[in-house]
């Protein structure tokens, strides 16, 4: 067993775990604005706040592995992102405070900046995580010491902006089918139903846009495929996600679309993985400089003690995530202690 390639695997679990889960609480912050009174931004928070919070368990678990097990990696990452990184840790931390603070006081001016701060702060989150995966897919500028040799402004070149808005527009529908399921009947309930249709159809738009500037930009990106043909089987599953999600809500089945909505991050996370391999941070300006799961790896030792931990670990965090997720099931209202 190839403890690099288990590690790279798991790393891909952690990522579509944390995009699925926390992907939904980006989206009702990016769509909070969209709310006409008070009670109905209340009510918005009051779907997440029970679960924002341990959604981001996935995150924090996640940086960790990749400090453990690919140490060289996760030092070029965060050195090449490191304002990026910044600008998502101040939006991250902004955003928790914006959903705890915001009904601390009755004052409509105090409620209305922190929902302005919930909404630019979950947004930006949104679109730097997008970033990310745009200039891991296209690749940075690396020497042979797989130091970052690029600028700020060459990590937003025009594929790694259209990664952004995919993701953003993505988040977007996500949480528009999870408020459905968890707002109850009324006037908001029936306009969430009609976001559903617009945030996908916005979704749907640059999901095409960015697949073919994908294959036309970056030709490596369908190399693994020929290596690998069963692969091909989960882009047809992304595609019949996709289009599953609009029939779900013309049936009236949001749970079928949330679903469809999951695998469809799902299944990104696995051809964005399927597009890296071997590749951990791809060097465009020359291949030969690229961290990949051979040379960025922890000793054997490790990757194995590590495993263990992991073994031990998840399950707990699995444990956790169902529980509340259990507990808080059902649809919200407002309350004495509501948020």
């Amino acid at each position: 067993m190839d403890l690099r390639v288990v590690w790279f695997i798991l790393l891909g679990a952690l990522m579509a775990g944390y995009a699925v889960l926390d992907g939904f609480d980006f989206g009702v912050g990016i769509l909070h604005l969209l709310a006409r009174s008070d009670d109905e931004r209340r009510l918005f928070i009051n779907a997440i706040g029970p679960i924002w919070d341990g959604n981001e368990v996935w995150l924090v678990t996640f940086g960790g592995a990749l400090f453990a097990a690919f140490p060289l990696a996760y030092a070029t990452i965060f050195s090449g992102f490191y304002v990026p990184f910044m600008m998502l840790l101040f939006a991250l931390i902004f955003r928790a405070i914006s959903i705890e603070f915001r009904s601390k006081k009755a004052s409509a001016l105090w409620r209305g900046a922190w929902d302005l701060a919930f909404f630019g702060s979950s947004l930006l989150a949104s679109f730097l995580f997008g970033v990310a995966v745009g200039n891991g897919m296209a690749g940075i500028q690396l020497n042979d010491r797989a130091v970052f040799t690029g600028t700020l402004l060459s990590l937003l070149n025009p594929y790694a902006l259209m990664a952004g808005l995919v993701v953003v527009s993505m988040f977007a529908m996500h949480a528009s089918i999870y408020l459905f399921l968890k707002l109850p009947a009324g006037p908001l309930h029936d306009r969430v139903r009609q976001w559903m249709w617009h945030t996908w159809g916005v979704f749907l738009v640059l999901y095409i846009l960015g697949s073919l500037f994908t294959i036309v930009s970056i030709p490596r990106a369908t190399a693994n495929f020929a290596h690998h043909p069963w692969a091909a089987a989960v882009v047809v599953l992304n595609v019949l996600a996709v289009a599953n999600i609009p029939r779900s809500v013309f049936a009236g089945r949001p749970g079928q679309a949330f679903i469809s909505s999951s695998m469809t991050i799902v299944a990104l996370v696995f051809l964005f993985g399927m597009a890296l391999w071997p590749n951990l941070v791809t060097a465009s300006n020359d291949a030969a400089n690229s961290m990949t799961i051979y040379n960025a790896a922890s000793s054997s030792n490790t990757l194995w003690i590590m495993l263990v931990i992991a073994l031990i670990g998840m399950p707990f965090v699995l444990a956790y995530t169902i529980t509340v997720y259990w507990t808080f099931r059902g649809k919200v209202g407002l309350g004495k202690h509501s948020y």
